[in-house]
């Protein structure tokens, strides 16, 4: 009994160890766990983004034709007008002054004309009966000649200093707005070289427009009448909605980065938007409605045959420019990349099969891609795999499947 005593020991703890490695140290086989969606149909754009400025359709610098003092103003800021109402007036003093005084230059120019009138019609007798020389009839003859001359000038003298009358009186070329005042009461405005502006007016503030720089890299895909979407930082909560009008073609050089000013027309009937507001533009340069969608990601996902021993793989069949055949130890497996805008591939879950499918896909809005066609909304497609979505690898060994350097297609 002893002879066997020790070996049913070594047996034993034999035994307890194997019992303490299986159930306490050997790491369980952890089932494979497979990130899967569906596609689903829904919207999807791409975008442009950009900031701005607002400011009125359409603006009117109301200035003074004529120099002198303001005396009075009849209008502030804010304060709505109508076409033809007064809005300042200069001091008249000094414009009524001229005014006088070339009224009584033409009265003493029309009575000058009156006396020479009457002194030719007597050299005219004079000369027919030959009782004066033909030198003093031409002197007679001249001399209604300056007079008729010298009313005329005083009388477009008396037109201008009363035209010049009128401008101290500032009306409202329009009906609209009064954004500026640039006046006040008892200020010079000086009219010599250029007009100098008193108010600006908008003619109507319910229309506004959004004047954005929009990055060279970008304004390609910007085309007239397109969507636009932007919020202001004074209503953060509200979106505001607009159309593109006119891309200028006078670029703008700042930094040495190259934008172009897009015009965007913008309804303000509740008056929110105001002129100078700062504002966070979208262009929506490409839209559409009720299509099939896929996340990006799912067209990343390659599966790890280290990994997959209770799968079955089939990868596609169909050859598509962009692909080249592995000649690794794999066999005739295909490797592909993601070509946006045209042909990829997913993978999909059918059962114990991983089935490789070619589809061809359309917009991308980074996050969802649309499914032009090779799937329907019934497919399963797997997007990873284990908890957090990510290809798992072990020991180091890559996927057959896997791109290596140098190799494959560019992206």
């Amino acid at each position: 009994m002893k002879k066997y005593k020790g070996i049913i020991t070594t047996i034993g703890i034999v035994l307890l160890v194997l019992a303490i490695w299986y159930f306490f140290i050997r790491k369980k086989k952890e089932p494979i766990a497979f990130d899967i969606i569906k596609p689903e149909y829904g919207h999807i754009f791409t975008s442009v983004t950009a900031t701005g400025t607002i400011q009125p359709v359409d603006t009117v610098a109301v200035g003074a034709q004529v120099s002198g003092t303001i005396k009075y103003i009849y209008v502030d800021f804010n304060k709505t007008v109508k076409k033809g109402e007064l809005l300042a007036e200069l001091d008249k003093d000094l414009f009524q002054a001229s005014v006088d005084q070339i009224r009584a230059d033409l009265l003493v120019a029309q009575t000058n004309l009156i006396y020479n009138q009457n002194n030719f019609q007597r050299q005219e007798l004079l000369y027919k009966t030959g009782a004066i020389s033909k030198a003093d009839y031409d002197v007679a003859t001249n001399n209604v000649g300056q007079a008729k001359a010298n009313v005329a000038s005083e009388a477009a003298q008396l037109k201008s200093a009363l035209k010049n009358f009128s401008f101290t009186e500032i009306y409202s070329p329009t009906d609209g707005v009064v954004l500026n005042r640039n006046v006040s009461v008892g200020q010079t405005v000086a009219s010599s070289f250029n007009t100098p502006t008193l108010f600006v007016i908008a003619k109507d503030i319910t229309k506004m427009q959004v004047q954005a720089s929009v990055d060279e890299a970008d304004i390609g895909n910007v085309k007239d009448s397109q969507r636009v979407t932007f919020t202001v930082d004074a209503y953060l909560e509200d979106v505001f909605e607009g159309k593109v009008q006119e891309i200028r073609l006078e670029p703008s050089v700042s930094s040495n980065v190259v934008t172009y000013n897009t015009i965007i027309n913008a309804s303000n009937n509740d008056l929110k938007l105001k002129p100078g507001m700062t504002a966070n533009v979208t262009i929506y340069t490409a839209e559409k409605d009720n299509v099939l969608l896929l996340p990006v990601k799912a067209l990343k996902f390659i599966p790890d045959s280290n990994l997959l021993k209770d799968y079955i793989i089939k990868p596609a069949v169909r050859r598509n420019q962009g692909e080249r055949r592995d000649t690794t130890s794999a066999g005739n497996k295909f490797r592909t990349g993601t070509r946006v805008g045209s042909s990829n591939y997913v993978w999909l879950l059918k059962g114990d099969s991983l089935i490789q499918r070619h589809i061809r896909t359309g917009l991308n809005d980074n996050t969802h891609i649309e499914v032009l066609s090779g799937l329907d909304s019934s497919d399963v497609v797997i997007q990873g795999m284990g908890k957090t979505g990510a290809v798992i690898a072990v020991g180091g060994t890559s996927s057959p499947f896997l791109p290596k350097m140098g190799g494959g297609r560019r992206r």
